[in-house]
């Protein structure tokens, strides 16, 4: 089978990609029955004992999956490779309210209206020195180009930034080594009105003339994680891809992939393959920021909208940004160079030294590595091979440090362990595989199930990895789990890396579709995870913390509830004077202070979610009865042995009708005087 594979190799060059990806169906195509077989898929007989974490322990890793079109972060245990959470990031989510309750529908603000889905694919841990500190995650919104920002203390999205200029905000969310930026680079490019602000109108022919795309540079508060938009370069109207930054002595510089460089504008499988090849994308971005700070930056109008949630009032609010800096490259010198690289490149990744930046390219039959020292050398002696849009070209030899021959057909993703080794995914031929940095030898080959697309390893993207586990992603499942009909799920596999040769402990399924991964040690993150909101810290506008002090009041045709949860009833579970057509909105309080009692609320006929309320916050309900008659609502999440009695009465009367509001819980509280007749 390998013998097969190396022969369509070195064929390969000569017929292209069509001969790829045969080369991939027969790879697939070979495992016959015994593709879930211990023998055939690589699991040793002791890789159970390796994951296995017993009733009551903990994993060693939290793990972090992009859920790519759900639009959510995926989080898992490793080595076990149990689901641990769901955040919902870009999409609502009817398990708790978000995007729903009232408190969190901002967060989905954008300037094209409230937009409750996006294609999150990168997420990005924060960093302090060049290591992941367990802070935040940052995450991107590739079809709706946002950037949010998760805080690991309460594994909530407290943050989102929709960006402008932008479409399609692929190579993203890319943290400097201490947080000083986030990296947001555009996938595609389109016409910029600099005079409005915003895309312009302008003929799909004239796509190599008007349009361009854009890297943001977002601040990061360094106490406290919020975000600003600091300014953009717009760069030249290629596709970016993907991103990375340096470190060490290439700290101040952030790489990127870039395809479609012939600049077509459609049929793009064809018209963005014709050049030899494409170009990695280095900017110095201190370099950059230096300018925008001494007056380079011009500016443009904008529209894009910033939403962060409280965690006092526990309520999202939206503010709309009327401006925007840019620099363009050209006016900016030092700033931006392009190297070429193998056609329609996809992951670059900067070894944990600094020193080596790897180019993964799709079509590409060997790896190149290139290296900073000689990129610096090269610009020292401007060993240019001419220019776009006023940006040197380097000289492809000036730059290269060398080539990792016969890696595998479909070069995709790279990281890094901490023995000086590198593995790539190679999608074509289903495989993973281990070469040396230093001297670009291939030390081992494993097959993995199927088409992998990214890999992640533990701190694989730092100075400094962690270098046990690696989890590869792969795009096609077939085989690998029971059936269920004509979509399965993708698959993960954990493989061990500590030896000289890769060891398969464990393959599970996840959820969606994940692009990348990032992992950090448990105690980086799990003393400080918050176990409840103190209740006297609640801020919320319409909390109540008493039994005593909850009520139930119309102004016009609005009825606002203010009640409590705790096990096991709300406070009031009793309520009359409601009308056909109000708009109803309940203000639970949970009064729990102790870990893990969440109480849910839902109401019969509401026509958006639940809302899930955490111990000692305010969530907020909307809802709208269209019928007369008698509404139960009831606690969703198990809370105590009478979960079942947790639950009360809404009472619906025809519109216009004489019932006055009154409610209770056990017996009948004061009616309160009416604020305002009803119309």
């Amino acid at each position: 089978m390998r013998a097969l594979a190396n022969k369509l190799t070195n064929l390969r060059s000569g017929f292209g990609l069509p001969l790829a990806l045969l080369t991939g169906v027969v790879l697939q195509s070979c495992g016959g029955d015994k593709a879930g077989s211990s023998q055939a898929s690589g699991v040793a007989e002791d890789a159970a004992a390796a994951v296995y974490v017993p009733p009551g322990q903990h994993d060693e890793l939290y793990s972090f999956l992009s859920g790519g079109f759900n639009g959510q972060v995926s989080v898992y245990g490793i080595p076990s490779g149990r689901l641990l959470k769901v955040i919902p990031v870009f999409t609502q989510q009817a398990e708790n309210g978000y995007g729903y309750n009232e408190e969190t529908k901002p967060m989905l603000m954008t300037s094209h209206g409230f937009v409750p889905w996006d294609d999150l694919h990168h997420p990005k841990l924060s960093r302090t020195d060049g290591m992941a500190d367990g802070r935040w995650l940052f995450a991107n919104g590739n079809n709706t180009p946002r950037v949010a920002r998760v805080d690991l203390k309460t594994f909530e999205t407290v943050e989102i930034m929709e960006i402008p200029n932008s479409a399609g905000n692929h190579c993203s969310p890319y943290p400097t080594n201490n947080n000083e930026y986030i990296l947001a680079g555009t996938r595609f490019s389109v016409p910029i009105d600099m005079e409005k602000g915003g895309m312009g109108d302008a003929s799909l022919d004239e796509y190599e003339e008007k349009f361009r795309g854009s890297i943001s540079f977002i601040k990061v508060d360094k106490d406290n994680g919020d975000m600003e938009l600091d300014f953009q370069v717009l760069v030249p109207g290629f596709d970016y891809d993907l991103a990375n930054g340096g470190k060490g002595p290439s700290e101040d510089w952030v790489f990127f992939t870039t395809y479609n460089t012939e600049r077509a504008g459609t049929l793009k499988e064809l018209g963005a393959s014709q050049n030899d090849k494409d170009y990695l994308a280095a900017i110095n971005w201190k370099l950059a920021a230096k300018y925008a700070a001494e007056g380079k930056a011009h500016e443009m109008p904008a529209n894009y909208y910033h939403n962060k949630l409280d965690h006092g009032t526990h309520t999202a609010k939206s503010t709309i940004k009327k401006t925007v800096r840019y620099l363009l490259p050209e006016e900016c010198p030092g700033m931006m160079y392009l190297i070429p690289a193998p056609k329609s490149p996809h992951g670059i990744d900067v070894d944990p030294t600094g020193e080596y930046m790897v180019v993964n390219g799709k079509l590409a039959s060997s790896l190149p590595v290139f290296s900073f020292s000689k990129m610096q050398k090269a610009i020292e002696n401007k060993d240019f091979d001419g220019e776009v849009n006023g940006i040197p070209v380097f000289k492809y030899e000036s730059v290269l440090y060398g080539e990792v021959k016969e890696p595998g057909l479909g070069p995709l993703h790279t990281e890094f362990d901490n023995k000086g080794n590198g593995y790539s995914t190679m999608f074509v031929s289903s495989e993973v595989v281990k070469w040396n940095v230093k001297d670009l030898k291939v030390l081992d080959r494993m097959p993995v199930y199927y088409s992998p697309g990214h890999l992640m390893i533990p701190g694989g993207d730092t100075k400094d990895p962690y270098g046990k586990y690696m989890v590869v992603m792969n795009k096609i499942t077939k085989d690998r789990y029971l059936p269920t009909g004509p979509e399965l799920l993708h698959s993960a596999q954990l493989i061990d890396i500590s030896g000289d040769k890769m060891r398969m402990l464990l393959d599970f399924p996840t959820l969606a579709e994940p692009h990348y991964a990032q992992a950090i040690v448990a105690d980086k993150v799990a003393p400080n995870s918050v176990k409840f909101y103190k209740l006297d810290e609640n801020t919320h506008p319409e909390a109540v913390k008493s039994e005593k002090d909850v009520k139930v009041t119309r102004q016009g045709r609005t009825v606002k509830v203010n009640m409590t949860s705790i096990r096991s009833h709300f406070a009031p579970d009793n309520i009359e004077g409601v009308q056909v057509g109000d708009t109803v909105i309940f203000h639970v309080t949970n009064l729990e202070q102790d870990w893990d009692v969440p109480h849910g609320f839902a109401v019969m006929g509401a026509n958006n979610a639940e809302t899930l309320i955490m111990p000692g916050a305010t969530q907020s309900l909307r809802w709208v009865p269209k019928q007369a008659g008698v509404y139960p609502f009831y606690c969703t999440d198990f809370c105590s042995a009478l979960h079942q009695e947790m639950q009360g009465y809404v009472r619906v009367s025809p519109r216009g009708s004489n019932v006055p509001i009154k409610f209770s819980t056990g017996k009948p509280k004061p009616v309160p005087p009416a604020q305002a007749s009803v119309n």
